[in-house]
C-alpha cells in the first residue's frame, strides 16, 4: 500500500468515491464542509488501484482528518492513510492531529483509538443540531441501529 496526495486527475474518482459514502458534504462543529475543497491524500494497492481517501484541513497549527474512507474495510489503506497524515502534520509543525466523529460510529472509535487517538471532546446534541440546521440529510438512526446525536473529537498530540 502506498499513499500519494491526489491529483486534479484523480477528481472524478475522488467526488464519485466521496458521493458513495455519501461524504460531498459534511456537517461537524457547527460547519458544513465540501471535502473537495480540501487536500486529499490516496492510499493505492500495489497495482496502483486507489483503495482508499482521506481529506484534511490544516489551520492555525493544527491538522484536522475531515473524511477518511477505504474502498474495502481492513485492507490497510485506513492504517496506511493514517500513517501519512500523521507524517505529514509532523512536517508541517503541527501541535495535534484530530478527527470528530459521531457516537454511533464505533467502528471509527475503535480504529482511531487503535492507532493511538485520545478521546478530547464530546459535543452532546451537535449532530442534532446540524441535521436541523445544515444537513437534514443525516440520519436520526445511525450504525448499529444507535441513535445518531452527538459528535466525539479524538486528537494526537504531536
Amino acid at each position: 500500500m502506498r499513499v500519494r496526495a491526489a491529483e486534479a486527475a484523480d477528481r472524478e474518482w475522488v467526488e464519485s468515491f466521496l458521493a458513495e459514502h455519501n461524504a460531498l458534504r459534511a456537517a461537524r462543529r457547527g460547519e458544513l464542509v465540501n471535502p473537495l475543497d480540501h487536500p486529499m491524500l490516496i492510499a493505492e494497492t500495489d497495482a496502483g488501484q486507489p483503495a482508499g481517501l482521506l481529506t484534511y484541513i490544516e489551520r492555525d497549527g493544527d491538522c484536522e482528518i475531515f473524511t477518511l474512507h477505504a474502498v474495502r474495510q481492513w485492507a490497510g489503506a485506513g492504517s496506511a492513510l493514517i500513517a501519512a497524515i500523521r507524517d505529514l502534520a509532523a512536517s508541517h509543525e503541527c501541535r495535534r492531529l484530530w478527527v470528530v466523529t459521531t457516537n454511533d460510529n464505533v467502528d471509527a472509535l475503535r480504529f482511531y483509538q487503535r492507532r493511538g487517538f485520545r478521546l478530547a471532546a464530546l459535543r452532546p446534541g451537535a449532530v442534532d443540531e446540524s441535521r436541523r440546521t445544515l444537513k437534514p440529510e443525516i440520519p436520526a438512526i445511525g450504525d448499529h441501529g444507535i441513535p445518531l446525536r452527538d459528535e466525539l473529537e479524538l486528537e494526537i498530540r504531536l
